[in-house]
């Protein structure tokens, strides 16, 4: 058996009216609220404010200091032809004697050929075959072998740019047994190559020890 529902309870049938009577009533209560407050009155409050005057003073004016004026210049001499000095007066003439010149300054000594001349060089002088060929060519003293005298020598010598011995001068000594001499004779019998100052060969001194040693 089917359930009928009553007209007048069923809310789906009241729901559209019950929405155009609240829109009606909410629109009627709006144009009352604006119609009762129309006007709103605010009250101005006006803060004294101060006026302050601002006064122009006078400026008073600088007067420009004037500068001196720039000192004269010097008058130009002018030769002023003097009544004292005769037309006709001449320059006296010197008599210069040429005969009396000073001698020049004497020439400066010769220099010592024996003395030491450090020159620069970029490769040393060394004997061809090495030190070891001064001391093969060295011939030992009879005199020093019997005492048994050793030690070592030091010859200063001069090296020329073609690899001769030009001058020597012993700087270390060893006694009056001949080794001094001896060490001399060695190096002078060994040929050397000349030291080179920028692939130059010139000519220096070097430094050569010779060792005395008793076998």
């Amino acid at each position: 058996m089917a359930i009928k529902k009553n007209p007048e309870v069923d809310l789906r049938l009241k729901y559209k009216k019950a929405i155009e009577l609240s829109l009606v009533i909410s629109l009627a209560l709006c144009i009352i609220i604006f119609q009762a407050f129309k006007k709103f009155e605010h009250k101005k409050s006006i803060q004294d404010v101060e006026i302050i005057k601002i006064e122009a003073e006078e400026i008073p004016q600088t007067q420009q200091e004037k500068l001196p004026p720039p000192p004269s210049r010097p008058a130009i001499p002018i030769e002023s032809e003097s009544e004292d000095i005769p037309e006709d007066a001449t320059i006296e003439e010197t008599d210069i004697d040429f005969d009396e010149v000073p001698a020049p300054p004497p020439p400066p000594p010769e220099a010592d050929p024996d003395e030491i001349i450090f020159i620069p060089y970029d490769e040393p002088p060394e004997p061809i075959g090495g030190f070891a060929a001064i001391q093969r060519n060295l011939k030992y003293p009879e005199i020093a072998r019997k005492a048994g005298i050793e030690g070592t020598v030091i010859i200063y010598a001069q090296i020329s740019d073609k690899g001769d011995v030009i001058r020597t001068r012993v700087i270390k000594a060893l006694g009056q047994s001949g080794c001094n001499e001896a060490a001399i004779e060695a190096i002078q019998s060994v040929k050397w190559r000349p030291a080179k100052q920028r692939d130059k060969p010139v000519t220096v001194w070097v430094s050569v020890p010779v060792r005395f040693k008793l076998k």
